[in-house]
């Protein structure tokens, strides 16, 4: 889901020097490839559109998928159906199919909303799913900020 606030700027064209709320998510840029297929039939057994097939493929192989859970490829899978139904030519489903692409980052700008940027993966020195035990996590604000202002 998208992080509410402005959108961040490069570190040198940040107005603000404080530190960030929310801090990006480093994925390093490697399609992903252990997605789990479509079904073989939709819903009331019809097959899947080929451009819907082109569309899982592209979705499936995101490298924020790295960071997806089940349940972020049943949303997927879920999506993939309404995706049928937009490809099949009912532009009913172009509204829903446009939210839920978004919410799973499948452009730079969605992806940016959401704070994951792909890095080359020879410039990465650690792996962005690895926190050191001294590195805060990124959603928990930490005391000693607060308690250095008072």
């Amino acid at each position: 889901m998208a992080i509410a606030g402005r959108k961040p700027k490069a570190e040198g064209q940040r107005v603000n020097r404080h530190a960030l709320k929310h801090d990006w998510t480093d994925v390093k840029d490697i399609p992903f490839a252990d997605a789990p297929k479509l079904p073989s039939k939709r819903l009331q057994g019809k097959s899947w559109p080929t451009l819907t097939r082109r569309w899982w493929k592209a979705i499936s192989t995101m490298p924020h998928c790295v960071l997806w859970s089940d349940s972020d490829w049943q949303y997927a899978i879920d999506t993939a159906l309404i995706a049928a139904e937009f490809h099949d030519g009912d532009v009913k489903a172009a509204a829903e199919l446009r939210a839920r692409e978004k919410l799973l980052g499948n452009t730079v700008e969605h992806r940016r909303d959401m704070r994951i940027r792909y890095i080359d993966p020879d410039a990465a020195e650690a792996s962005p799913l690895i926190e050191d035990e001294d590195t805060p996590s990124a959603g928990v604000a930490q005391m000693e900020d607060y308690r250095n202002v008072l």
